[in-house]
Formats: structure tokens, sequence, C-alpha cells
């Protein structure tokens, strides 16, 4: 083994080293940047739909995603106060 060899093995692993950190550092950034969006957006529409149904607020919906490994897992709390709107009683009632 020349002394040249052993040089050039650790340009390699460097290279490979600093690719996969770059890979990291890429997949956190789109990570952080897509969620806050999606889950803004996602609660928005929760909250017209559970709105036909319950008085409620943006305030009363939580959502979070969390990641275990590869499993993705998508956590959604809805504070209910009891406040049933009675139209959408009613309507329910009619169609069936």
């Amino acid at each position: 083994m020349s002394l040249f060899d052993f040089f050039k093995k650790n340009r390699h692993n460097s290279a490979a080293t600093a690719k996969e950190r770059l890979q990291i550092i890429v997949a956190h950034q789109r990570n952080q940047s897509s969620q806050p969006q999606f889950l803004e957006t996602m609660k928005q529409e929760i909250l017209e739909v559970v709105k036909k149904y319950f008085a409620i607020d943006l305030d009363d919906i939580s959502a979070d995603i969390s990641r275990e490994g590869e499993t993705e897992m998508l956590e959604l709390n809805i504070n209910l106060h009891n406040k049933e709107i009675p139209q959408a009683a009613d309507s329910d009632e009619s169609t069936a």
C-alpha cells in the first residue's frame, strides 16, 4: 500500500460522509418547511367540517406529526364543548 493510496481513501470517505450529511440536512429542511403549512391547511379543512355539527373554534383543534423510524403518525385532538348545532341534527333526521 503506497502513501498515495492512503490519502485517496480518505478523500473518498470524506466525500461520502459530506454527501450523507448534506442529504440529512436537505431532508430536515424540507420536512420543517412543509409541515406547518400542511398542518394549518388541514386544520382549517377539518374545522369547516366539524363546524357543521359542533360550535368550535380553530383553537379547539390541535394537530401534530411525529416520526418514529420510518413511520409517521398524525395526532389530532378536537375539543368538543357539547354545543351541538341544532340545524345539523334537524337536517340529518329529514334525510333519513
